[in-house]
């Protein structure tokens, strides 16, 4: 059995590409707001809202459990409207050995299809794969979604 491996899926979604792509490209402090049941908090811990590189620390709550934390660099790739969180801390990184979430947004008709992906390493072979973080993404992006078109 591998321990590394990939998930995702495809939603599609009402907002401009760019409009949700500049939320996790420079306003990352708004997802609470979108999301308050999945997403608490989230603060700068290292950089800013918009340098790649920079360091973030969200507090959230997974399958009715909260007070958890995802300490996580972000890469960013403009050219695809992509950005990905590298898990560095935080109660992910208690059962992978790596973890990166990708939020990606294409453009798609008079909306988008977000393109939602974890790559990851599990530390021991009795962690499930990351099924419960796809859910979680998905429950953020319709968050963002509709926080973006009621604006």
């Amino acid at each position: 059995m591998s321990l590394k491996g990939k998930v995702g899926t495809e939603i599609e979604i009402k907002s401009p590409p760019e409009k949700y792509y500049n939320i996790f490209k420079g306003q990352a402090y708004h997802v609470p707001n979108a999301a308050p049941d999945h997403i608490q908090g989230v603060d700068v811990h290292e950089g800013d809202w918009e340098t790649h590189g920079s360091v973030k620390i969200w507090k959230y709550t997974l399958e009715g459990k909260s007070g958890l934390v995802f300490k996580e660099k972000v890469e960013y790739d403009d050219a695809n409207r992509s950005a990905t969180l590298i898990g560095v801390d935080g109660d992910i990184m208690q059962e992978y050995k790596t973890f990166k979430a990708t939020y990606q947004v294409v453009p798609k008709g008079t909306g988008s299809l977000a393109k939602l992906n974890i790559e990851y390493e599990k530390l021991r072979e009795d962690v499930p794969a990351p099924d419960k973080y796809i859910t979680l993404m998905v429950n953020i992006t319709k968050g963002i979604d509709e926080h973006i078109t009621k604006a």
